[in-house]
């Protein structure tokens, strides 16, 4: 498994939930100098995750409506991911979005629900996207 370390202010503003284990480890004094207060370390999205993302995305035609950078119906997998970076709840909000459908976020267009998609698949969508929909 590969992991991302991220130093997380002391106002952890920007914590991305879909990845649900992440530790913190107190580092001291030394690094609050810089204004850190604690070590995050965290998965990160795999190349093969964000391909197998990609491809759940294609197999229950997100990518009718949502191009990676650019918007078709609906807005752009990497606006969605801008739109919601710090929110630390987006993951959560995104899946239940894709689940029961929604309008109004992004215009008046509204997006159907996804409720026959896996909850699962819906998951790692959702963080394939808030990774801003990386090709690989």
């Amino acid at each position: 498994m590969r992991f991302l370390l991220r130093l997380s202010p002391t106002n952890i503003s920007r914590i991305d939930s879909m990845h649900s284990r992440f530790f913190f480890i107190p580092i001291g004094h030394a690094l609050k100098i810089f204004g850190f207060s604690s070590l995050l370390i965290m998965p990160s999205l795999t190349a093969a995750a964000g391909t197998e993302a990609a491809k759940l995305a294609e197999q229950y035609a997100c990518t009718a409506c949502h191009g990676a950078d650019r918007s078709v119906v609906g807005p752009a997998f990497r606006d969605i991911a801008k739109k919601y970076a710090g929110n630390k709840n987006a993951a959560a909000e995104l899946v239940a979005k894709v689940r029961v459908g929604g309008s109004g976020v992004w215009g008046q267009v509204p997006m159907p629900p996804n409720a026959h998609v896996p909850e699962a698949d819906v998951q790692k969508i959702v963080a394939w996207v808030l990774a801003g929909a990386p090709a690989e």
